[in-house]
């Protein structure tokens, strides 16, 4: 069963920051997690919100800011919010990423910064995921290129989310710990899809996700996982 940090190490440091990925590496998770949304200069910033406010002293949406505006911006802890390719740069293929598409128009220059990535550092298409609740924006990644993984987010149950999984071809489905049953997974799994599951932060839940053989988890909390 692999090991996502979800925003990095979201229960120990300030989500989706390169503190908080750092802090997630130091337990030699398998992949990370994070969220992507363009600002108005056009980079593809890692935050969750579509605004500000809860995570930084800023106020207003991140569409709204360009880089440069945006990086005067703090978390309570001082941490700046960092760039896609930041992160990049930071993680430096040592483990696996995915990447969701959080924020509108966030899929072709996600992709375009990707491949651009692959093909200058050892990183490969293997290393990613591209998962999006948005099921849009994951169809304009396959019409792009279908190099890349993708993951069908759900807010639901596997059930609910396997006709868009096929339609997209895609590698895994992400439900949520409170939905996942045991059947669900073995149906998934007969059809040929990764199952992921997200935000699993109780030991209990980690020991019942390993008993019914999950893929993966996605955890706040990468440091009490064995």
């Amino acid at each position: 069963m692999k090991l996502f940090g979800h925003r990095g190490a979201a229960g120990l440091v300030a989500e989706n920051t390169l503190e908080s990925i750092a802090e997630a590496l130091r337990y030699n998770v398998d992949g990370i997690e994070i969220d992507v949304h363009c600002c108005k200069s056009g980079e593809l910033m890692v935050i969750h919100d579509e605004t500000l406010d809860r995570t930084t002293n800023g106020k207003g949406k991140v569409a709204d800011y360009t880089l440069q505006q945006l990086q005067q911006f703090r978390t309570e802890e001082g941490f700046s919010i960092p760039t896609l390719q930041e992160v990049l740069d930071l993680i430096n293929a040592r483990c696996e990423l995915n990447i969701e598409l959080k924020g509108k128009g966030t899929a072709l220059p996600t992709a375009k910064l990707v491949e651009e990535h692959i093909e200058k550092t050892s990183w490969n298409y293997d290393h990613f995921i591209i998962s999006s609740f948005d099921h849009s924006q994951l169809f304009d990644v396959k019409k792009r290129t279908s190099e890349f993984k993708l993951g069908v987010l759900t807010e639901e149950n596997i059930t609910t989310a396997l006709p868009v999984a096929k339609e997209l071809e895609a590698f895994s489905i992400h439900p949520p710990i409170s939905s996942l049953t045991e059947d669900e997974i073995a149906i998934a799994r007969e059809q040929g899809y990764r199952v992921y599951v997200w935000t699993v932060n109780l030991p209990e839940f980690i020991d019942t996700s390993k008993s019914w053989n999950v893929d993966g988890i996605i955890t706040d909390f990468p440091n009490f996982v064995v």
